[in-house]
């Protein structure tokens, strides 16, 4: 009898151990497929709407203003419906994506190249280059992004370059930060302490060493700053500021929807803001995936 209960008491942790594993193995292979199907919705989400705004405005051109058709409701000559311009919004809201990404994409690798440079520098120097650098960022910081942009833009109204230069010298300490960081943790590895103990200098360490291993946070960075340099320039332009009223942007063509929508024409804003919130949609998915992949987290004991 002894014996039986012995045997009873210890089959009993396997009995409940078989369902506990199937039900790991079960949650372990959901969130691994979570993050492929979140990548393949971004990627083809983007994709398309970056071809659409290669290929639509290529093909149809830029429409001159034609007072016949102003404001028009959606229809299926006008999917979209028309702007207070009477041209298609449709064709419009595309071109006007495409020269928004334009910004927004060169700004991102401005600033992830500026940001990327101060945090390598302050990182592996330290000392005195490293608080220097660091005030530096903290004063950038302390003044609010878009009433920097508006001076700097203020400055040359108007301008294409400008609008890049306001938004990339706005957002680099981001990057900064968390290249220092990522360069800090990187100089306490081992490989780090052998190069240094063979007699290789500095600049040898962070050209060799370092930046190479920065280079995908980096690239993230430069990633997550898309869409947040699309707003960036929307913002400016709703109000006036930033790209010239005869190039297509969301911005200018947001700014030009406020009265419309008192007129009751709400299509204007709309479809355009839709289109703004799918593009950053699909790239904060798109920047999830990539960073789930660059800085894996810990399996849990249920992936096991």
């Amino acid at each position: 009898m002894a014996d039986e209960s012995v045997r009873s008491t210890t089959a009993r942790p396997s009995t409940s151990a078989g369902p506990w594993r199937a039900a790991g193995r079960g949650r372990a292979g959901t969130s691994r497929a979570r993050p492929k199907a979140r990548l393949w919705v971004s990627l083809g989400g983007l994709g398309l709407l970056v071809l659409a705004a290669i290929v639509v405005p290529a093909l149809f051109g830029s429409e001159s203003v034609r007072y016949d058709s102003i404001r028009l409701a959606p229809s299926p000559a006008h999917p979209f419906g028309t702007d207070s311009g009477g041209r298609d919004l449709f064709v419009q809201s595309l071109a006007g994506l495409r020269i928004s990404l334009l910004v927004a994409g060169i700004s991102a690798v401005v600033s992830t190249v500026l940001g990327s440079l101060v945090g390598a520098i302050a990182g592996s120097a330290g000392g005195w280059p490293d608080r220097l650098l660091m005030r530096l960022v903290d004063t950038v910081n302390s003044v609010p992004h878009l009433l920097l942009g508006i001076v700097i833009v203020a400055l040359y109204r108007g301008s294409l370059v400008a609008v890049i230069l306001s938004i990339a010298l706005t957002h680099w300490t981001t990057v900064a930060r968390i290249v220092r960081s990522e360069v800090l943790s990187l100089r306490q590895r081992p490989h780090i302490d052998a190069a240094i103990a063979g007699g290789s200098s500095r600049w040898r360490i962070l050209r060799r060493h370092l930046l190479p291993a920065i280079v995908p946070q980096a690239a993230l960075s430069a990633v997550l700053l898309v869409p947040h340099a699309v707003w960036h320039e929307t913002a400016l332009s709703f109000l006036g500021l930033g790209l010239p009223p005869h190039l297509a942007s969301i911005g200018n063509i947001l700014g030009d929807g406020r009265e419309a929508v008192l007129l009751g024409a709400w299509w204007i804003v709309l479809f355009p803001s839709v289109l703004l919130v799918l593009t950053t949609l699909a790239v904060s998915g798109l920047a999830a995936t990539w960073r789930d992949r660059v800085v894996p987290r810990r399996r849990s004991e249920l992936a096991l």
